[in-house]
C-alpha cells in the first residue's frame, strides 16, 4: 500500500504528416478555417501496415528504455484504446508479444479520449493492492482508421500515435507519485461522441462537447487538485486531453493553473484520443519544460462524456 509513481514516459508517432493544406485538397476546408476553429496545423497518420499495437509497442519500448527496465521487469500491460480492430488477441497481449514480456496480465481499457487517465488509475490501484509491482500503461489510437475523410467536421481533427508510462511501486517511505483519481461520466449524453457502425466511423456533436468541457469540467479538475492537496497555482504543467485548442485554453484558464505550462500538442498532432495525454506529457518531459518531481495535472475527457484526472509527479 505504498502507492506508485511514474518511472518514465515515452511516445511514438508515424512518420507521415498530413497538413491543413493537404486536407484542403481532399475536402472543402482551408488552413485558416481549421486553425481558427480547432487550432490544429498538422497531424501524423499511420499507414495500412502500422496497426495500433505497433504504435503502442514503439512508445512502450521508449518508456522502458528511459526507465532502465527490461520486458521481464513488467508484470502487467494495460492499453487504453478505442480503435482496436480485433476482439482477440487484445492490444495489450499483442504489445506484450512484440516486446517479449512474459506472463504479464494483459488488458485493454476503452474509455475513448479519457482512456489513458482511467488506465493510469487502474495501474496505480493494482500496485497499491499488491496485484502488480511494475505496469506498462499505454494510450494508443489509430483514429485515421475510423474517420470519414469526406466529413470536414471530423477529418480535420484526428491523428494517430501512442504514449506510454512505466508505473512502479514506490519505495517504503517514498511519497506516492500518482495522486488519487477523480472519475465519472454523463452516460445519458454518451451519444455526443461515437465510434460506431460497420465500418466503424467517428462522429460527434461538437457544440455539446464544447459546452460540457468548458462549463462542467473546470470545477471537477479543481477537485482533482484538492484530492492531491496541490493548489492549482502550484501546478508546473496541465496536460488535458488534446481535443481542440478552443477547449484546452479556456479549460486550463478556468482551472486556475496560472503558473503552469499548458500542453498544446494538439496543434502538431491533432486529436489522438487515448494517446493524446501521454503523447503531450512525454513531449514536455523530453523538451525539459518540466522537471523531476514537478506536480502535473493529467485530465482526460471525451467519449461517453467520461472524465478522469489525477495529479502526478514528473519522472
Amino acid at each position: 500500500m505504498n502507492g506508485s509513481r511514474i518511472a518514465a514516459v515515452g511516445h511514438y508517432q508515424p512518420a507521415r504528416i498530413l497538413t491543413n493544406e493537404d486536407l484542403a485538397g481532399m475536402v472543402d476546408t482551408s488552413d485558416e478555417w481549421i486553425r481558427t476553429r480547432v487550432g490544429i496545423r498538422t497531424r501524423h497518420i499511420a499507414g495500412p501496415d502500422e496497426p495500433v499495437d505497433e504504435l503502442a509497442a514503439h512508445a512502450a519500448a521508449k518508456a522502458l528504455a528511459a526507465a532502465g527496465r527490461t520486458p521481464g521487469d513488467i508484470d502487467m500491460v494495460l492499453v487504453a484504446t478505442s480503435t482496436a480492430v480485433d476482439r482477440s488477441p487484445n492490444m495489450a497481449a499483442r504489445v506484450a508479444a512484440r516486446l517479449g514480456i512474459p506472463q504479464a496480465a494483459v488488458m485493454d481499457i476503452n474509455v475513448v479520449c479519457a482512456g489513458f487517465t482511467h488506465t493510469l488509475a487502474t495501474a496505480d490501484h493494482a500496485v497499491r493492492a499488491g496485484a502488480a509491482t511494475r505496469v506498462l500503461v499505454i494510450g494508443a489510437d489509430k483514429m485515421s482508421e475510423v474517420t470519414d475523410w469526406s466529413d470536414r467536421t471530423t477529418c480535420v481533427l484526428v491523428g494517430d500515435g501512442a504514449g506510454a508510462a512505466v508505473v512502479e511501486a514506490c519505495s517504503p517511505g517514498q511519497e506516492p507519485g500518482i495522486g488519487p483519481v477523480l472519475w465519472g461520466s454523463v452516460p445519458e449524453m454518451g451519444h455526443a461522441v461515437r465510434i460506431e457502425g460497420t465500418p466503424a466511423r467517428f462522429a460527434q456533436e461538437g457544440q455539446s462537447v464544447y459546452r460540457w468541457a468548458t462549463t462542467q469540467l473546470p470545477p471537477i479538475a479543481r477537485q482533482v487538485c484538492e484530492r492531491a492537496q496541490v493548489a492549482p497555482e502550484d501546478l508546473a504543467a496541465v496536460v488535458l486531453h488534446q481535443a481542440n485548442l478552443r477547449i484546452i485554453e479556456p479549460l486550463a484558464q478556468k482551472i486556475g493553473a496560472v503558473n503552469a505550462v499548458v500542453a498544446r500538442d494538439v496543434t502538431e498532432s491533432g486529436n489522438t484520443s487515448a494517446a493524446s495525454i501521454p503523447l503531450a506529457f512525454s513531449k514536455l518531459v523530453e523538451r525539459g519544460e518540466i522537471s523531476t518531481g514537478d506536480p502535473v495535472l493529467l485530465f482526460g475527457f471525451g467519449g461517453n462524456l467520461s472524465y478522469a484526472g489525477q495529479v502526478v509527479r514528473c519522472p
